[in-house]
């Protein structure tokens, strides 16, 4: 039998640990309502890249300091349903998943702008399960608490879109010269088709890829300017 000493112990133990559970899921619960208005200090990628010797550019600006262009460009590169989901797109996870079963060295996502902004903003990069997890958590309380303008917002001032460079100010300004709100759509198309891997992709010099995709960007931009919910997201009109 286990002595009372033993015992005791182990209910101090657990009665500290509920209590520091208790005590972080209020502290990232108020984290994430702060960030409901406030920019992050810090993300876990960005302090990666400055560690790795690869820079910290960015300049974070409100959401009516984006060109029209900037934000139709992600949404048609990323998530062609973003104002119509809850944060996560099951038709392409479905379609992602059978993929992925058939190819397993050649891996599918099929992350949501809402996904990656949990992922950017909260969490690491990496394909762990644990991270997936919280992921998925994450993802479910901007939505709830967010909503679909600000986690647009934040999805252009973090993402990297460069090697070092971390949202679309820092990109405007590195890649063209000029703010984030003068973006032309060619330019806004460019910088978007980097996003799977900026480091690779680059949009100065212009890779192939980025030339190529930027392309079809365009394209899907033309095809989404009479979607609705989309231009009232992007121009915050109510509709009719």
């Amino acid at each position: 039998m286990a002595s009372k000493k033993s015992v005791s112990f182990f209910a101090r133990a657990f009665r500290f640990l509920k209590k520091m559970f208790i005590w972080l899921f209020v502290l990232q619960l108020v984290y994430i309502v702060l960030l409901k208005w406030v920019n992050p200090p810090l993300t876990v990628t960005q302090l990666a890249s400055f560690i790795s010797g690869n820079g910290l550019k960015r300049d974070y600006v409100s959401y009516k300091e984006m060109s029209p262009a900037a934000k139709l460009s992600v949404i048609a590169a990323e998530d062609q349903v973003f104002p119509d989901h809850n944060g996560f797109d099951w038709k392409s996870i479905e379609k992602a998943l059978a993929y992925n079963k058939k190819k397993p060295h050649r891996i599918r996502g099929a992350s949501t702008l809402s996904q990656q902004v949990a992922k950017n903003v909260f969490l690491w990069q990496g394909r762990s399960w644990l991270r997936k997890g919280l992921e998925v958590y994450f993802t479910f309380m901007i939505e709830l608490i967010w909503g679909k303008r600000r986690i647009l917002e934040m999805y252009l001032n973090v993402s990297e879109m460069g090697k070092g460079v971390f949202g679309i100010e820092a990109a405007a300004q590195t890649f063209f010269k000029k703010p984030a709100s003068a973006l032309t759509r060619e330019e806004a198309a460019q910088i978007a088709a980097s996003l799977s891997n900026p480091k690779i992709f680059t949009v100065k010099p212009l890779s192939r890829y980025v030339a190529n995709r930027s392309g079809w960007i365009q394209s899907q931009m033309n095809n989404l300017d009479g979607d609705e919910d989309i231009q009232a997201l992007i121009f915050e009109k109510t509709k009719k």
